[in-house]
């Protein structure tokens, strides 16, 4: 009898250790136990996940293929994005995108988090979470979900500004932050030091040319500021952005700004109805530009929208950039 109740008790107990076990796609990990609650901080804030996330939500590509370059699809329900954004079947992370689900090509919603039983959702400022449209991080876990803000759009505090780290170590950062929500870690510190290293195998020019980064808009343009990627890819790139004293990220100036510091490279962000070939023919029609060095010279080039937000594509821009600076 008595052995009867010592292996009763030793199924039992079995039987319960399995119950607290979560065993990650691919075997990592081991129990829930043995890493949550883990506690990131993200923008200022703390974020605690007390749990690995299963239905994660993300909001448009640079996001999204985070998650993707990290593995973590089957942690995902879905992402929404506009078709305008990228090239999804052509990319290293095609198959990622394949095994998840596109919840949405418009603004993320509410109803679209709660639909797809998210609860985690993945976004940035300007990039999904807005007063305007009710849709922010508040609203969320008033209906019981996680967010996780990108890095490269945390506000500053002092107004509207975004950005409050230099654009790649928001990159770092988030993939870190990442790493530790659902648990791999391992995974983010390894991608983190291959991005590091091809960024450091760029050869640095003695000669930084000046670079516009234009984003869109004939009336007043919209660039880049210190705290958006662009930044960064010009300066590793071997160029200098003129805009780079502005405490922003993603924001508008005058064309008379432009004019007056007069850029020998023009970088056109490629996305929206309106493409590159047209912004080029733009720029190069626009009359206050005519006496523009990139404009009398030339010298204009073209990097997709996933290449310039935060995004794992950002060191192979940085890449490419570098390869035409020095041309």
């Amino acid at each position: 009898m008595r052995t009867k109740a010592v292996a009763a008790a030793t199924l039992l107990a079995l039987t319960l250790a399995g119950c607290g076990a979560e065993i990650a796609p691919g075997g990592e990990g081991a129990t829930a136990s043995a890493h949550y609650p883990v506690t990131v901080e993200n923008c200022g804030g703390k974020l605690t996940v007390r749990q690995k996330p299963a239905r994660a939500v993300t909001n448009d590509v640079g996001i999204t293929e985070l998650m993707l370059a990290l593995g973590l699809e089957d942690r995902m329900a879905g992402y929404v994005m506009p078709d305008d954004k990228g090239q999804v079947d052509k990319v290293a992370w095609k198959d990622g995108y394949q095994r998840t689900t596109w919840l949405s090509r418009k603004q993320i919603t509410k109803e679209i988090v709660l639909d797809a039983r998210a609860d985690l959702v993945f976004a940035g400022w300007h990039y999904g979470f807005s007063e305007a449209t009710g849709f922010t991080p508040q609203a969320l876990a008033g209906l019981g979900v996680d967010s996780y803000v990108l890095s490269e759009s945390c506000r500053s505090g002092k107004g509207p500004e975004r950005g409050v780290m230099s654009p790649l170590d928001a990159l770092y950062t988030d993939l870190a932050n990442l790493g530790e929500i659902f648990d791999v870690r391992d995974r983010a510190d390894r991608l983190i030091a291959d991005f590091r290293a091809q960024i450091a195998a760029v050869p640095q020019p003695e000669h930084r040319p000046s670079v516009f980064l234009y984003d869109s808009g004939e009336d007043k343009p919209y660039t880049a500021g210190r705290f958006a990627a662009p930044e960064e890819i010009i300066a590793r790139a071997g160029g200098r952005n003129v805009m780079g004293d502005l405490a922003d990220s993603w924001t508008t100036v005058g064309w008379e700004s432009v004019v007056r510091r007069d850029p020998e490279v023009i970088v056109i962000n490629n996305y929206g109805e309106t493409g590159a070939e047209a912004k080029r023919r733009f720029l190069k029609s626009f009359p206050p530009l005519a006496g523009v060095s990139a404009i009398r010279n030339d010298r204009i080039f073209v990097l997709d929208y996933v290449d310039l937000v935060e995004s794992p594509r950002n060191p192979a821009a940085i890449t490419a950039l570098a390869a035409y600076l020095r041309g």
